[in-house]
């Protein structure tokens, strides 16, 4: 099977490529418009000369069978979009574009060309958030923080801010039927946003703060008088009464442990089985950050 990987920054590096590299049966071939870089990756992975490439054409001149793009955001679309004109699955870190008109078009071009697309929805297949999925939901509450980082809305909640909305929307147990926006924005940098969203028997409550004084990401499920709580990824507890604590194991990969590796398996599965997959959930989401986009800078928010 032959893979490519492009774009190799911090994050193919940490958390992707060591899963392709292992995995038997698989033919990785790298592309990056870095040299230094292809050769650094390369070598420290011992990807023959032959697998290295330093432009998207010679990838694809490749035949490949699948392919990653870690790539920043702003060229997505015309990477993605000359993957799924070959006919090559795509899987696309999250978002898939900036613009919500550009991950439409993307979408419908898989769907017209009958090829996979996915986004990396990882903290859909996380452990601890899979379990959440088991749990009462009467109530959910999600905050993911960061220090000293307020931004442009935009690029905030749609590189940061649409893991929350993902996460919301695969917790949620059912139809929502109101969306409500709360945000401080002060010279056009948006510090803190406040997603809910409500229908028959839940609410569910997201909350981004780039001036919280530190990084965590808290997850809470609850409802039938239990609690699930899920710190950084790493440590599930659970509320009835006596609070019980599990810990991710010492040798979990951090891959493993947010759920990067299990989204990446999926994915290369469905494509060995000829399985089809659509990215219109994914555009779902997509779709509800632009609401969160438009009513912060309208200021409806």
């Amino acid at each position: 099977m032959k893979v490519g990987c492009i774009g190799l920054g911090d994050i193919a590096q940490k958390a992707y490529l060591p899963v392709l590299a292992a995995l038997p049966g698989l033919e990785l071939h790298l592309q990056t418009r870095t040299p230094a870089t292809l050769t650094r990756v390369a070598d420290t992975l011992r990807v023959p000369p032959a697998q290295r490439h330093a432009d998207l054409d010679a990838l694809l001149a490749q035949d490949l069978d699948a392919a990653f793009v870690h790539a920043p955001t702003s060229v997505h679309p015309q990477i993605v979009t000359r993957l799924l004109e070959a006919g090559v699955p795509t899987y696309v870190d999250k978002p898939l574009a900036y613009e919500l008109a550009d991950s439409e078009r993307l979408v419908a071009l898989a769907d017209a060309r009958r090829t996979s697309l996915a986004v990396g929805f990882n903290r859909r297949h996380a452990p601890g958030y899979a379990q959440c999925a088991e749990h009462p939901r009467e109530l959910i509450l999600m905050q993911k923080n960061r220090t000293g980082l307020p931004e442009e809305p935009r690029t905030m909640i749609l590189d940061d801010f649409i893991h929350v909305v993902d996460t919301l929307r695969f917790l949620v147990p059912g139809p929502v039927d109101d969306v409500t926006v709360r945000a401080r924005t002060e010279e056009g940098l948006l510090h803190h946003v406040v997603l809910q969203l409500a229908g028959n028997g839940f609410t569910a409550l997201g909350v981004m703060n780039r001036l919280s004084g530190s990084a965590e990401e808290i997850l809470e499920v609850s409802g039938q008088d239990t609690k699930r709580q899920v710190v950084n990824l790493a440590e599930v507890i659970d509320h009835k009464g006596q609070p019980t604590v599990r810990r991710r194991g010492d040798w979990v990969p951090v891959a493993r442990q947010r759920g990067i590796e299990q989204a990446m398996l999926a994915f290369l599965d469905a494509v060995r089985a000829g399985r089809l997959l659509s990215a219109r959930d994914a555009l779902l989401t997509h779709e509800l950050c632009e609401r969160v986009v438009r009513e912060v800078r309208t200021g409806s928010a």
